[in-house]
């Protein structure tokens, strides 16, 4: 039994080395020059002086602020530099002294420019993130850190697996279903080890994405949506021509990741479930099983329906409140892209859990029934 959990750890070390090691060099891509950065660089930077303010007698702001700043990082490190600090929304701040901001510094010839970008939101950005993992890993327990590991994970397959993928030429959808599974798998055995449980509720998550991502290509075929009717199609459009990535399936891999959360959960339910029920009845029938799981599914299904498309919802609000505003006539509205394309996000998603339940529930049935007959001979 010993030898067996050293073998197991070691055997978790050589992965986790092997695997770092293959997805840092994976990432080693050849990325194109999209803008020219020549002599451009971000540095971090803090206010030492309002030079010229830019507010006026009503209190609005017209034009730049020029401002005062020292230099906390780069090549200009320690120097205090004149800044403009631009009026906008998107770009520029309203800056104070003492205030931490992100300065873009240009190099033309011998000339230094200096333009305050943003605030510097480092700092609450990572204070907030570390906030969430620990209080996970506080209530969550042993399986609370475990799930704020698969969550570090899954960020570094994004980052390394994914998105180099598609930037050699993978499609964004084969790249997608690769990268949940890989994700899913490592999840399922942080939380749950590997089990017949983990296993079962794998093929039934994995099952739940490729329902999900199949009803969105469907859809997309019917009303003639794709990834080239996005909002951001311009911007994406010239990443398409100086790169080999596949913009129209973008749009359809966003969905299969949107939908693997919501999957996995239910899977796991139902799964769960249906495994203590096995456990206090052993001789509980294969129909019986997977009706109780059905019954388990049933409950949670409708409410983590409504959680997806909730969450698309909000993820697009700006949109709806405008065309509500805007009293856009019924026809327009309903064939516009922005609502095609929230709508299909919503209910592929869906279509993801409400299959699954059926899916981890014959799983379910199937697996502890064979098993219960193996213990019998």
């Amino acid at each position: 039994m010993i030898h067996s959990k050293w073998f197991r750890l070691l055997l978790v070390i050589v992965c986790i080395v092997a695997g770092g090691y293959f997805l840092q060099s994976y990432n080693q891509v050849d990325k194109p020059q999209m803008v020219n950065t020549d002599g451009r660089t971000f540095e971090k930077a803090q206010v030492i002086e309002i030079i010229q303010d830019n507010v006026q007698e009503n209190g609005s702001r017209v034009g730049d602020q020029i401002v005062s700043l020292r230099i906390e990082s780069g090549v200009h490190a320690g120097k205090t530099v004149q800044a403009n600090c631009p009026n906008g929304l998107l770009f520029g701040t309203v800056c104070e002294p003492g205030m931490e901001v992100v300065v873009i510094s240009s190099t033309i010839g011998q000339l230094d420019l200096h333009t305050v970008y943003n605030i510097d939101r480092s700092l609450p950005i990572y204070l907030y993130i570390a906030a969430f993992l620990i209080l996970l890993s506080v209530v969550g327990g042993k399986k609370g850190v475990k799930s704020a590991v698969a969550l570090v994970f899954t960020f570094i397959c994004f980052v390394f697996l994914f998105f180099p993928m598609i930037l050699r030429g993978t499609g964004p959808v084969a790249a997608s279903i690769l990268t949940s599974g890989i994700v899913l798998a490592a999840t399922m055995y942080l939380i749950n080890g590997w089990s017949k449980k983990s296993v079962t509720a794998f093929l039934a998550t994995l099952g739940g994405i490729l329902t999900a991502g199949i009803s969105a290509i469907i859809f997309g075929q019917a009303v003639n949506l794709s990834g080239y009717n996005v909002s951001n199609i311009e911007s994406l459009m010239f990443v398409a021509q100086n790169t080999m990535i596949d913009i129209g399936q973008i749009l359809f891999a966003g969905i299969l990741f949107a939908s693997l959360g919501a999957v996995m959960d239910i899977a796991m339910d139902v799964t769960s479930a249906c495994a203590e029920i096995e456990r206090h009845n052993p001789q509980i029938s294969r129909k019986a099983l997977f009706q109780a799981g059905m019954n388990v599914g049933r409950d949670v299904m409708g409410t983590m329906s409504t959680t997806l498309i909730l969450a698309f919802f909000g993820g697009s609000l700006g949109t709806w409140v405008l065309d509500y505003v805007y009293d856009l006539p019924y026809l327009q509205l309903i064939n516009s892209n922005s609502i095609g394309i929230e709508i299909m996000k919503g209910f592929s998603a869906s279509f993801g859990v409400i299959f699954t339940v059926p899916i981890a529930a014959a799983l379910s049935a199937f697996t502890w029934r064979k098993e219960k007959g193996k213990k019998q001979l």
